[in-house]
């Protein structure tokens, strides 16, 4: 292929995700330079990182036209609820995500719990509420354990699991009435309690046309046995037996097609990723939210499964074009740990150097989610979740010890991760 007819990307976001894409798109033999904005420190050891805030919607269109950018790869949320793809579109920048109208599957609980309900969607029953009296009279005819949701979005923050009734009560009014959760808590939603396993499924979409990636697992809490504060994830393995092909197809027919099927009703032309959070109950599969991008750090164990070239995938759904009947991925297993900054998700230093192994063992890799990169090259923390490890091969267990492996070669202040990732497939 010759250079003028390769493509230009931009991946736009900071994190673990976003590092996961910028290398996947640096496989491609279809990408010409690959950027990031703002990047982070271990981006920044392998691509030109530019510092656009991704809230800047006019900057960032102005670095994908100064830099020649034929695709554009959104990771997180925020660009995407603030129009970023419709801001490219004006411009004739082909950009992977949805549309703002899209994105209100995840920037408002609120609209997605209703979308559910228009379209028949397998969901926890709920209510939505912006007043206390209303939300505390809720309360009293659904009693806990019940789940309480700041509406907007709040970094994967934004939910309470109470326990009791004085904790959910604490939480309406520390939403409504209080600042818990800023804007994104003026609104609410209450839902029952699901019981079950969680699983995700991630789908390439481009309006009714979509593709699969494997069915994953993630760790919200800080603690192991799943103990503990909710966390933006601290590990993430594929696939989970508990999705099986019957409940893939299953799931397919249930919540992704009548999910693209009802967007496209409502006058949306969905493209980029559905990323299905589910509960995997007795009386069936129910969603317990969508995300309108890959999951973090899913996407850290998700894209190393992959054997295609996302590239094409990512641009076809990018441009509304019709997408493989499925991808070709690895056999095997992966698996991502995370290590976090002493304190996460609570208050947490910054600013201590990070030394690596000289090598690193096949089919395992390190993507840098809170990092940044001094002059001389030192790599240094700059967030909650710091480094993600991974590691791929024949089962989860040996993806496990390998992945395990690395992360005790790694060292800064402070290094905190769970040791059992995966605990649950292992135990099955």
């Amino acid at each position: 292929m010759s250079e003028s007819s390769k493509l230009n990307i931009l991946v736009v976001g900071s994190g673990g995700r976003e590092h996961a894409l910028v290398q996947k798109c640096l496989q491609s033999p279809l990408a010409g330079k690959v950027i990031a904005t703002p990047g982070n420190g271990g981006m920044a050891s392998e691509v030109e990182c530019f510092n656009v805030s991704v809230e800047d919607i006019p900057a960032l269109v102005q670095l994908a036209q100064d830099q020649n950018i034929g695709l554009v790869v959104v990771g997180p949320e925020i660009p995407l609820s603030l129009g970023l793809v419709d801001a490219l579109a004006e411009v004739g920048i082909p950009a992977y995500g949805p549309n703002k109208d899209g994105a209100q599957l995840e920037s408002s609980k609120a609209f997605c719990k209703d979308f559910f309900a228009r379209h028949s969607i397998p969901t926890a029953a709920y209510g939505t509420f912006t007043e206390v009296a209303p939300a505390l009279a809720y309360l009293d005819a659904h009693p806990s354990p019940i789940v309480i949701k700041a509406s907007g979005l709040a970094a994967g923050k934004g939910v309470i699991m109470a326990e009791t009734q004085e904790e959910a009560i604490a939480a309406v009014k520390d939403m409504l009435e209080g600042d818990a959760f800023g804007s994104s808590g003026k609104e609410i939603v209450i839902e029952e309690t699901l019981y079950g396993e969680e699983a995700s499924i991630h789908v390439i979409a481009s309006g009714e046309h979509f593709v699969c990636l494997p069915p994953s697992q993630d760790h919200k809490r800080a603690g192991e046995g799943d103990t503990g504060l909710n966390t933006g994830g601290m590990g993430a393995y594929t696939p989970t037996s508990k999705v099986t092909p019957a409940m893939q197809a299953e799931i397919e027919e249930q919540v992704i097609k009548p999910t693209l099927a009802g967007l496209k009703a409502d006058g949306i032309d969905y493209r980029g990723t559905l990323y299905a959070g589910l509960m995997l109950t007795e009386k069936g599969v129910k969603v317990l939210e969508y995300n309108v991008r890959f999951g973090d750090p899913e996407t850290q164990v998700l894209l190393p499964m992959v054997a295609d070239d996302l590239v094409p995938v990512l641009l076809a759904s990018a441009k509304g074009e019709s997408l493989p009947a499925e991808l070709q991925c690895h056999k095997g297993a992966a698996i991502v740990i995370v290590l976090a900054a002493g304190g996460y998700p609570g208050s947490y230093a910054k600013g201590q150097e990070i030394t690596f192994p000289n090598t690193l063992p096949a089919s395992s890799a390190v993507v840098h989610a809170g990092t940044t990169r001094d002059a001389d090259g030192t790599i240094r923390t700059a967030g909650g979740r710091v480094l993600g490890v991974s590691g791929q091969a024949p089962t989860l267990q040996e993806a496990v010890e390998l992945a395990y492996s690395v992360c005790d070669q790694i060292e800064f202040e402070g290094k905190y991760l769970r040791r059992d990732i995966g605990h649950r497939e292992l135990n099955r």
